[in-house]
């Protein structure tokens, strides 16, 4: 789970409202498959006590938080494994094994080196951690940055469909870019998606702008509104990091990419001669230009390297219909977390209970809830736990670059990280709701357990970008990612923001992420039955659910499918 978050109560004739227009836009052929009856050995298969039970042995400090490319992976690997056998499901990767092996490198950055800025005789000391953290995706010993030029190029964002152009063909090669994060704040909703983050704002676009201009560097200023988390999340990044082994051994990436503090940023400025507020103000107006700032960057990054072959774990049951079993839904979760790391509060290891041993219980929860159906369903069924998401989504990125099995012929992709823990409740929090006509089939299931769907409360911090199910969706497959609900049944209105606070606060990312006294898994239990009645319908349905009409994925799936 790569984000902590909060989710307001929606008032309810605005839920209403959304859930009709969603189901509003079904179609009379997608009712009927929508109302397919789940076969009832499947929905009482899930259960909380088989849940908490496979949450208990992946949260275990046995596990050693289960980060990639240690002994921990080694246990967690076998424990999925042995699962799978036993539930009776086959062997996912078609060489006849339960992995798919994902190449990774390892680049940890030795000490606490110093970034320093410069302009003429005046000299900026930047420390580690404290004041900027940077990493290098070089496969090398050392990465620098030597007396390079500071370029602000706004939010560094190229969007021809909104006439968007930060860089007006500045040439910022051999420079670093300095960036805002998120997208420019418009009051014109027709750009940039409203109040809805596109993957413009994301990081990671910001970074991979980076690379695209060949620029020696990119340095992104921290705004806690803006990126959707405090900079201490940031700082806690500062470790081993992974990223996939490429053919160039990733040379083509800046050498260094990194994040400084908003305060740091703002001295930055002023060392300029300029305004940060003025310039950041500037940025958000189409005729914004790259600003030249006068001063040069200078920092050694010197690495510790290590490669991997991390696993994705996979098993399939196949589809009972000859004509169609080649077809596939899958069900996605990240078994990864944060190993042994800084102790914290007298604990070192990130367990990651929440954070996503309750996703992969809920994995293998699904794959015996599909296996106890006494006929399977029409298509094949796959259930990947992905390796390295907290690394930047790594593993499910592998799998959708370098598919086991066609994704013209993946219907859909159902992610689960982070179940529901304090009990049962009337709504649903869907990530990006509207998206695509998977919300058809989740409103459907919804209803029939006397709940509604809700949107996504804060769409201006771009959740959607920020699980598995976003490498599926970048890739053309439609995609669909829940998370708790907010109205908790026999609880205080305020009760689910309440616990975010607590787990945000407290446990988000840190070796406190554990189970909890108290914990009541059944409404965990109700949202996977309503997921195992997405993807049992999905897999029945006439047709392929689509994306809506404007949406940002819909051209590529298109375009795949125009190819079959």
């Amino acid at each position: 789970m790569t984000r902590p978050r909060l989710h307001p109560r929606l008032p309810v004739a605005a839920t209403i409202l959304l859930v009709a227009a969603v189901l509003g836009c079904t179609r009379p052929a997608d009712r009927a498959t929508a109302a397919a009856v789940v076969p009832p050995e499947a929905i009482a298969a899930i259960d909380t006590a088989t849940l908490m039970q496979h949450v208990r042995v992946l949260a275990d400090d046995s596990l050693l938080g289960r980060l990639p490319g240690s002994a921990g992976e080694d246990k967690t690997i076998a424990y999925l494994e042995s699962q799978f056998k036993a539930i009776g499901l086959a062997p996912g990767n078609p060489d006849g094994t339960y992995i798919q092996k994902v190449p990774l490198v390892g680049i940890t950055v030795q000490g606490a080196p110093a970034l320093t800025f410069a302009k003429g005789g005046s000299r900026a000391t930047l420390k580690w951690r404290d004041d900027y953290v940077a990493w290098t995706k070089h496969v090398a010993e050392s990465a620098s940055l030597n007396n390079s030029e500071l370029v602000f190029v706004g939010y560094g964002t190229e969007a021809p469909e909104f006439n968007w152009d930060d860089y007006k063909g500045t040439d910022v090669a051999g420079k670093t870019l300095v960036m805002l994060v998120n997208d420019p704040p418009l009051a014109d909703t027709t750009q940039f998606g409203g109040r809805r983050m596109t993957y413009y704002g994301r990081w990671t676009y910001k970074f991979e702008q980076g690379m695209k201009h060949k620029a020696a560097g990119v340095l992104l200023i921290h705004e806690t509104e803006a990126a959707g988390y405090p900079f201490s999340v940031v700082q806690g990044n500062a470790s081993e990091r992974f990223d996939l082994v490429t053919p160039d051994k990733n040379l083509s990436r800046s050498d260094v990419e990194g994040w400084i503090s908003l305060d740091r940023a703002k001295a930055l400025f002023a060392m300029a001669g300029q305004d940060f507020d003025s310039l950041k103000a500037s940025a958000t107006n189409r005729e914004f230009r790259p600003v030249a700032l006068g001063v040069t960057a200078s920092v050694t990054l010197r690495s510790s390297l290590r490669t991997i072959d991390s696993r994705n774990v996979i098993a399939k049951l196949e589809g009972s219909d000859p004509a169609l079993k080649d077809e596939y839904i899958v069900y996605t979760a990240h078994w990864d977390h944060f190993g042994v790391g800084d102790k914290v509060k007298g604990d070192s290891i990130y367990n990651g209970a929440l954070d996503n041993a309750t996703g992969t219980a809920g994995l293998l929860a699904m794959a015996k809830a599909f296996k106890a159906m006494p006929t399977a369903p029409k298509r094949s069924i796959l259930f990947l736990a992905v390796t390295a998401e907290e690394q930047g989504l790594l593993g499910a990125q592998y799998y959708s670059v370098t598919p086991l099995y066609p994704l013209a012929k993946t219907l859909a992709n159902i992610n689960m990280d982070g179940l529901n823990t304090w009990g049962l409740t009337k709504d649903l929090v869907v990530i990006g709701l509207g998206a695509s006509e998977l919300d058809d089939y989740a409103a459907t299931a919804a209803a029939e357990q006397g709940r509604v769907l809700k949107p996504d409360a804060e769409p201006e911090k771009g959740f959607y970008y920020r699980s598995d199910h976003f490498n599926f969706a970048k890739q053309g497959v439609p995609a669909f990612y829940a998370e708790a609900g907010t109205d908790y049944i026999g609880k205080s209105p305020d009760f689910g923001r309440l616990k975010r606070d607590e787990y945000t606060n407290n446990d988000y990312h840190s070796p406190q992420d554990e189970i909890k006294p108290g914990w009541d898994l059944s409404g965990g239990v109700q949202d996977l039955q309503l997921l195992l009645t997405v993807g049992y319908r999905v897999a029945q349905a006439s047709k392929y659910p689509e994306w809506r009409a404007g949406n940002e994925f819909k051209a590529t799936r298109d375009q795949m499918l125009a190819h079959q």
